[in-house]
């Protein structure tokens, strides 16, 4: 049987479907993310508490992806990932009648663990079933399904609350979630070159100790931790600079901030070409000291300041971000996929961790307390790279 092709039916509506697997994944993991400053005045929590209805989703599905991968390979692509894309839309539509704030933390966990089912196995899916010369393009469209995801979902529910209230918005986002969810059920073209395997838990747990243990991966998963954990915390707390006064701006436009996220696209292509050329240290570096002087233009009091510089952060962001995963393929020789869902792990455990550590600081310091500890984190991150540039590459090693 032929592999999907560009320019055929078939190769269409994967695209599609995964777009809107994508779409829908990110839009609901990030959708609570402009609503913290709502939840802590209305559920009368502190900041850092209220970041957990974020923190406690990214974990969880950090955790989950470690094992949904593996399960795939025995139950299976198209129906883990319909499943998870379903239940994930009803639970946002149960989250949006959560009567306690715990009520709404244990909506979030559980979305965590659900929501992994997708990012888990797509680009498995992906590598199966797409033909290799149409790959590149099947990848880059099921990515950009991820990142305008993730904004659309910040932009709804933020404009939406304006209107409405929190709740309508968290339905709004349920119910689009869930139309889209059945037509990638009835699109996505069903699994031609799977073939099961069965499961193997103790060989699981080698591979991923033996990632563990090599020194390279351990810095990039750092590394992985730091970036994502300094990226959630400003998206985190920028709301509750920009909602307070001076500025008084309202949650429609801090929610539409997030169209920021489309310099990412750009740096993320423009550094990956620009490591070919300086090597994928320096790239690195240069994407970590556009990170800082992102975060310290955000300190200017002049509004326009403060959004160029949230730009300028997330352009180095998603730079470093592109560097960092890369090499991860590369470093890896064995259990590639695995390496993957460890780095995602540390990732996503950056974006719990430091987004929720972030909290404290806000309530302490304010938003030169957020900056603070977010560029000493950044700072960590320096010795890290220099650190991979003195191991030797595998083959010599060996």
């Amino acid at each position: 049987m032929e592999k999907l092709q560009q320019g055929t039916t078939a190769f269409r509506k994967a695209n599609f479907a995964l777009f809107a697997g994508g779409f829908i994944t990110f839009s609901i993991l990030y959708d609570v993310q402009p609503l913290l400053p709502i939840f802590t005045k209305e559920f009368g929590v502190t900041a850092a508490t209220g970041s957990l209805t974020l923190s406690v989703t990214t974990f969880t599905l950090a955790i989950s992806m470690l094992f949904i991968s593996s399960l795939s390979e025995a139950w299976g692509r198209k129906s883990i990932m319909s499943i998870s894309l379903l239940l994930s839309s009803l639970i946002v539509l149960f989250t949006a009648f959560s009567p306690t704030f715990s009520s709404l933390l244990g909506f979030r966990i559980l979305q965590g663990m659900v929501l992994a089912g997708l990012p888990a196995i797509a680009m498995a899916y992906l590598g199966e079933e797409v033909e290799p010369r149409s790959l590149g393009i099947a990848m880059g469209i099921y990515i950009s399904g991820n990142s305008i995801g993730g904004m659309a979902g910040r932009i709804i529910t933020g404009s939406i609350t304006d209107l409405y209230s929190w709740r309508i918005a968290m339905g709004s986002i349920g119910i689009i979630s869930l139309i889209l969810s059945i037509w990638f059920w009835f699109h996505l073209p069903n699994s031609r070159h799977f073939t099961p395997k069965p499961l193997k838990l103790k060989a699981l747990s080698k591979s991923l100790l033996g990632h563990l243990k090599d020194p390279a991966l351990l810095c990039l998963f750092c590394i992985a931790f730091i970036l994502m954990g300094s990226f959630v915390t400003l998206y985190n707390y920028i709301g509750f600079e920009l909602l307070a006064p001076p500025y008084h701006l309202s949650q429609t436009i801090v929610g539409w901030i997030f169209i920021v996220y489309l310099t990412g696209t750009f740096s993320s292509t423009w550094m990956g070409r620009l490591s070919d050329t300086l090597g994928r240290q320096k790239v690195l570096w240069i994407g970590l000291v556009i990170m800082v002087t992102g975060s310290l233009l955000t300190l200017f009091a002049l509004l326009v300041l403060k959004i160029i510089g949230i730009a300028v952060f997330t352009f180095g962001f998603f730079g470093a971000h592109s560097i960092a995963s890369s090499w991860v393929g590369r470093r890896a020789r064995t259990a590639k996929a695995q390496a993957s869902s460890l780095y995602l792990f540390f990732y996503y455990s950056g974006s719990s961790i430091a987004g929720t550590a972030g909290g404290f600081f806000w309530s302490k310091f304010g938003w030169e307390g957020v900056i603070s500890f977010m560029v000493c984190l950044l700072l960590l991150a320096f010795p890290l790279s220099l650190k991979l540039s003195s191991i030797k590459p595998l083959q010599a090693a060996n």
